[in-house]
């Protein structure tokens, strides 16, 4: 079995802060790491691999230092890896993204085999969209399964536990198909001490524009492709002191609160 993921090297948002000017994010000395939900989403490839026999290759878009991530999860167990990476696909939205990388796994799949499986992660806790999986299936051609809590294979047919507010679908599905993983599917696991130096001395492959320039339309990529920008990133303003009313009994501060929730025409 075949397995493709794919993965993101996001900002550490628990040290991420923003410009009180432009309201930009700071990234200047902010760690990175790799996305929890792709890094689940990876744990799991590793385990079916390990129980199913087969192989992992990972994908990851973006900078060239994004490669540390990809060594990373070389470290973990993945067999190979691929950066995609290119001046012409910086700015890219989701969906012009999901374009590219689709593009960019076929292009490999033509080289080496096709693949049973994609994995990716949920979302990302840099833009928390949740459309980049999804659009990869849609570009792909496969069908899709979303927020992925457990994942069991038997022959060519998948069975997905998808979590669902307050309940959960069982699902099956055959292969070729891609899942999204949410945090919850696996604990993923640290990075092997015997791989680490082999990770670090593999050179990883780069898939850049001129490798996907017969595949993809140059006009939906890059900013000039996206139909959504970000204009600017704000931090949720605090809210200001409430009232604090002291020694009161029940009756008086169920009349407190339904008077407030009056005034606010909340009832």
């Amino acid at each position: 079995m075949r397995i493709a993921v794919c993965i993101k090297q996001v900002p550490d948002t628990r040290e991420v802060k923003l410009d009180p000017v432009t309201n930009n994010l700071i990234r200047d000395g902010v760690p990175s790491i790799i996305n929890m939900d792709d890094k689940s989403g990876l744990e799991m490839a590793i385990r079916l691999k390990e129980k199913h026999g087969g192989t992992v290759t990972v994908f990851t878009m973006g900078p060239p230092q994004a490669d540390l991530a990809l060594r990373e999860a070389l470290a973990m167990g993945c067999d190979k890896a691929y950066l995609i990476s290119a001046r012409e696909f910086g700015g890219s939205d989701t969906y012009a993204t999901g374009y590219i990388i689709a593009n960019a796994m076929r292009k490999v799949e033509e080289e080496e085999g096709a693949f049973d499986l994609f994995i990716t992660g949920r979302q990302a806790i840099d833009g928390d969209t949740a459309q980049v999986g999804p659009q990869i299936a849609e570009n792909l051609g496969v069908p899709q399964i979303s927020y992925a809590e457990g994942i069991e294979i038997n022959g060519d047919v998948v069975t997905v536990k998808r979590q669902y507010e307050d309940r959960y679908h069982i699902i099956e599905v055959g292969m070729p198909c891609l899942l999204t993983a949410i945090q919850e599917l696996a604990e993923p696991r640290y990075m092997h001490a015997g791989l680490i130096v082999d990770a670090y001395n593999t050179e990883i492959p780069v898939i850049d524009f001129a490798a996907l320039e017969s595949r993809i339309d140059k006009t939906t990529i890059g900013n000039a492709g996206s139909p959504t920008n970000v204009v600017r990133s704000f931090t949720k303003q605090p809210k200001g002191q409430g009232i604090k009313y002291d020694n009161v009994g029940p009756d008086e501060a169920v009349k407190i609160i339904m008077d407030k929730m009056i005034e606010r025409h909340i009832i």
